[in-house]
């Protein structure tokens, strides 16, 4: 029995020591423990877009996300809301998107895109988007901005017609 005692807690040990001195565990960035970037610490930029300009037509949203705050990090997709006269509508992110691991240091941003099929105006088949709503991950605040590109197409289901790409290393 006491052997067997001796073992778990050498075993434990050893997992310890092992997850210490590879940097495994919380924030594994070089020995600085990073946290996701909030709202208030970061500077958010929507557009300039490249606008659909008539119903059927695709438009791309440039959002840029610059950290004003302490490092950061930004692991997972943005969320993006849609909202018009009460309604609201959560665009999906971009199936053929994945997901990467961004650290961004002071001053520095991070990219990604809203793209939508331009709906018509008042009709059934669209949103008339007054707000769009933008959060980060690991963040439950979001913070509004004017829509002004027109009303986004709903698809099958009553989705927006619309997608969420991943975040990108500005410049890239």
């Amino acid at each position: 029995m006491r052997a067997t005692s001796l073992t778990v807690g050498s075993a434990a040990l050893a997992a310890t020591l092992l997850l210490t001195a590879c940097g495994g565990g919380e924030g594994d960035s070089g020995g600085q423990d990073t946290s996701a970037c909030a709202l208030d610490e970061v500077g958010v930029e929507v557009g300039p877009a490249n606008a659909a300009p008539v119903a059927g037509d695709t438009g791309n949203i440039p959002v840029t996300v610059t950290n004003q705050g302490a490092e950061c990090t930004l692991d997972g997709f943005p969320a993006v809301d849609l909202h018009a006269d009460g309604t609201s509508a959560t665009v999906p992110t971009n199936k053929a998107a994945t997901a990467q691991k961004l650290t961004l240091a002071k001053d520095t941003a991070a990219t990604f895109t809203i793209t939508y099929v331009r709906g018509e105006a008042g009709g059934d088949g669209g949103l008339d988007a007054t707000t769009v709503k933008i959060g980060l991950p690991g963040a439950s605040a979001t913070q509004g901005f004017e829509w002004s590109y027109g009303p986004v197409a709903l698809a099958a289901g009553g989705a927006p017609d619309a997608s969420v790409g991943a975040f990108q290393q500005a410049g890239d």
